[in-house]
């Protein structure tokens, strides 16, 4: 019997906004490697999430979601980073919520057909949808006139359908060797996963009041044997927005600090000591130049 050839490539995961790219990255690495929350564009860098299977290996290309919306510099690096994903990438996953379908998805369909490489649609949270007979006529409509290499109805949060998923995928990718190690997840630093679990908490607390004016930033990152020691700066753009972020006595920050050590400690595996600071830096989001000194792309 021959044996089936392992499989290996780049598949870029794209979509707009709040769809659940990176949860579904995050289920298919089987780890948390990209940021999660209900708040729409909470991903705002490119991050490669590395999925190892016997059968070979997926470098899923986690995007900030493709949008219309260019007002400020933060919008235009955002659609930036997830065009550019498409470069060199041997497949790509085009994901959109079960049961809509926007001018938003649209755009991100007609960025991927220019890309020249096979889409597989991706039509998360069908768990939501609790008449299924209402499945088959939307994607009939989503479908049509649209070229796709596959079609997977999932819940990337229940883990369902994602075998078949898999299997779909690798089918597309090259015959050869896995391109990193077993135990390699992402290609993300952990000073930089250390900056996107503060600003996790961040949105999933702030996200009503202060959804896209704070961004974080590492000032140390040390070893100390067996503990971590690290320094993170949230920015934020004016007076108010710091106090906000600070709350009374301090109960906002400590929550937001208490909460992103435990993510940190379960994700590095060692002990965590974080201290942060707030600071005001007028104009960041709109400042390209600012924006790359933050470690924006």
């Amino acid at each position: 019997m021959t044996p089936t050839p392992h499989r290996a490539g780049y598949v870029a995961v794209i979509g707009r906004p709040n769809v659940g790219k990176s949860t579904l990255t995050n289920a298919l690495v089987g780890a948390k490697v990209s940021i999660v929350s209900p708040r729409p564009q909470t991903t705002r860098h490119r991050l490669l999430g590395i999925a190892t299977f016997p059968e070979g290996q997926l470098l899923l290309v986690d995007t900030p979601g493709i949008h219309r919306e260019q007002k400020r510099a933060m919008n235009r690096m955002m659609n930036r980073a997830a065009r550019g994903s498409l470069e060199g990438v041997d497949a790509a996953l085009l994901v959109v919520r079960a049961g809509q379908w926007d001018d938003e998805d649209t755009l991100a369909y007609d960025a991927l057909r220019g890309a020249g490489v096979p889409v597989v649609l991706v039509v998360n949270q069908v768990d939501r949808i609790a008449d299924k007979t209402k499945l088959l006529p939307y994607l009939a409509k989503v479908t049509e006139g649209r070229e796709f290499a596959g079609v997977h109805p999932i819940s990337a949060l229940k883990r369902s359908g994602l075998e078949a998923l898999v299997k779909s995928l690798l089918a597309l990718l090259p015959e050869q060797a896995a391109l990193y190690g077993e135990d390699e997840i992402t290609d993300k630093s952990q000073r930089f996963l250390a900056g996107e679990m503060v600003r996790e908490q961040l949105m999933r607390q702030l996200g009503e009041e202060l959804p896209y004016a704070t961004t974080v930033e590492i000032e140390r990152f040390e070893v100390d044997g067996a503990m971590l020691r690290i320094g993170a700066v949230i920015w934020v753009e004016r007076d108010g927005q710091k106090a906000i972020v600070i709350g009374k006595a301090g109960a906002r920050l400590r929550e937001i600090g208490a909460k992103a050590r435990i993510q940190m400690e379960r994700l590095f595996g060692s002990k965590v000591f974080l201290e942060t600071w707030v600071r005001v830096r007028e104009g960041w989001s709109d400042d390209e130049a600012a924006l790359r000194q933050l470690g924006y792309e």
